[in-house]
C-alpha cells in the first residue's frame, strides 16, 4: 500500500507509523506542509496520516497553507480515503466535518490514561483503558455522524471515528522515545505548570509497559485502516 502522511513541523514525523509501514511492506511517503510543499494527487496514495503540530488550526495568518490543507482533507474524505488524524491531525479532521476546535478548560501534556467509550472496529482489539502521550492545549466537538470512542480526566473528547474510515486521536501513539525527546526540546516550557503537565523527567521516562501497549495499539489501528484502502 500507499501511505502518505502530511507533516506540521520537523519534529513531529510519523514515528513508530513509519516503523509499522516497513514491517508491512508498505511505502510511506511525507509532504512537508512547514516547507512549502503540496499535498499530493488522491490517487497517488491508499491511506492518509495527518500528524501533529504546535499550532492551532485557526491560525491561517502564521501558516498560509492551513486552508490549502483543510481544502485538501475534505476532498481525501468526499473520496472515502482511509484518514488518521493525531493531536493536531484530529482537530483538523473535526474542523473539516463541521466540530468545532477551541482551547481545552486545562493543558494536557505527558503520560495519562484514556478509557474507551467505544471498541467496535477500528478499536476492537483496544483495551478499555491505555496509557498514552498527550500533547495539547486545544480540544474539539465530535462532528455530527462521528462517535466519541474515549475520553480522559483532562479532555472528554480524546478519539472519534466518522463513518468507518476516519479516524482522528487527541493523544499520541505514534511516538517513539526519540520523538518525545524533540518535542519535548523543541515544545516543553519547563515554567509551565498545571495538574496535567508532567515534568520533563516524566515525559522522558515512562513506564515501559506504556510505550509497549501504545505500540501494539497503533499497529492494530493502522491494519485495521489499511484494510479499508
Amino acid at each position: 500500500m500507499k501511505i502518505h502522511y502530511l507533516e506540521h513541523a520537523p519534529f513531529e514525523g510519523p514515528g513508530r507509523i513509519a516503523t509499522w509501514a516497513a514491517e508491512r511492506g508498505h511505502t510511506l511517503s511525507p509532504t512537508a506542509l512547514h516547507d512549502g510543499e503540496r499535498p499530493p494527487a488522491l490517487d497517488a496514495f491508499d491511506l492518509l496520516v495527518i500528524m501533529g503540530g504546535p499550532m492551532s488550526i485557526h491560525e491561517h495568518r502564521n501558516h498560509p497553507w492551513l486552508p490549502m490543507e483543510k481544502k485538501f482533507l475534505a476532498e481525501a474524505i468526499r473520496a472515502r480515503k482511509p484518514i488518521l488524524g493525531i493531536c493536531l491531525g484530529a482537530q483538523l479532521l473535526a474542523d473539516v466535518l463541521g466540530g468545532k476546535v477551541f482551547q481545552n478548560p486545562v493543558k494536557e501534556i505527558g503520560w495519562f490514561p484514556v478509557r474507551m467509550l467505544d471498541r467496535s472496529a477500528p478499536f476492537d482489539t483496544f483495551p478499555e483503558r491505555l496509557m498514552v502521550m498527550h500533547w495539547h492545549g486545544d480540544t474539539f466537538t465530535i462532528p455530527d455522524g462521528a462517535r466519541c470512542v474515549a475520553e480522559s480526566e483532562a479532555c472528554a473528547n480524546q478519539a472519534f471515528v466518522h463513518g468507518d474510515r476516519v479516524v482522528g486521536l487527541q493523544f499520541h501513539i505514534e511516538l517513539e522515545k526519540v520523538g518525545i525527546e524533540d518535542l519535548a526540546a523543541a515544545s516543553l516550557d519547563e515554567a509551565d505548570t498545571a495538574p496535567f503537565i508532567q515534568t520533563r523527567e516524566q515525559l522522558l521516562h515512562p513506564p515501559q509497559e506504556s510505550i509497549a501497549a501504545a505500540g501494539v495499539a497503533l499497529y492494530s489501528l493502522l491494519d485495521a485502516l489499511a484494510a479499508l484502502g
